[in-house]
């Protein structure tokens, strides 16, 4: 291993790149997987046609669902960020339906009771209880985009996946293997974190651990 040691900075850079390309898109599927699953939540054949709509997207291979966008948007990180938002759409929006048609009616019937408004339920009771399932979601979805956006170096966004095809152009698996190992070991650290604290919101709402 001669190339890592004296590469250290380019590495950090492609990960630092490859970490702005996930959260960009996980945060801004986040945005709008809220207000859509929320909306679609307490009306179960719209919700399951979004489900499948947003699947249909998840089902596109990356690198043609990267294309349909370089004639509006042109290569770099912006189709980058807007395909691998795309793919999290499914996994967020059927997420976080779940866990607010998983709040009992009973803790509904109850805020109604006490004089809450729908915006005043949803933020204070219902998305509390939701947020196990939530985060779950932004588990899933953050490991999954870890593992796409290495594709997205063929549209010239940068991230690790310069590393690695650098490498099998180059027939250098040094760098093969140092760019796998650091996506790996991002998907690993992101699912352990998220995990861990799917466990704490799980045991804080009364919901066994997964």
């Amino acid at each position: 291993m001669k190339w890592v040691p004296k590469n250290i900075d380019r590495l950090l850079e492609a990960l630092l790149e490859h970490l702005a390309l996930v959260f960009s898109s996980v945060g801004i599927a986040l945005v709008i997987s809220l207000i859509v699953g929320i909306w679609a939540a307490r009306r179960p054949r719209t919700f399951s046609a979004i489900v499948i709509v947003t699947g249909v997207l998840f089902a596109i291979p990356s690198l043609a669902l990267f294309a349909l966008f370089i004639p509006v948007m042109g290569i770099g990180a912006e189709p980058a960020i807007t395909g691998l938002a795309a793919y999290s759409l499914m996994i967020l929006i059927r997420n976080i339906g779940l866990g607010f048609q998983a709040v009992p009616r009973d803790v509904l019937d109850a805020a109604h009771g006490m004089g809450y408004g729908a915006t005043r339920r949803i933020w204070e009771v219902e998305l509390p209880l939701a947020m196990p399932f939530i985060v779950g979601g932004i588990r899933i979805a953050a490991v999954t985009v870890i593992g796409i956006a290495t594709v997205a170096a063929y549209i010239n966004a940068g991230g690790l996946g310069v590393i690695i095809f650098e490498g099998i152009d180059q027939r250098f698996p040094e760098k093969i293997i140092a760019g796998g190992l650091l996506t790996s070991a991002l998907a690993l650290s992101t699912d352990y974190l998220f995990a861990s604290l799917e466990k704490i919101l799980r045991r804080r709402s009364g919901r066994p651990a997964a």
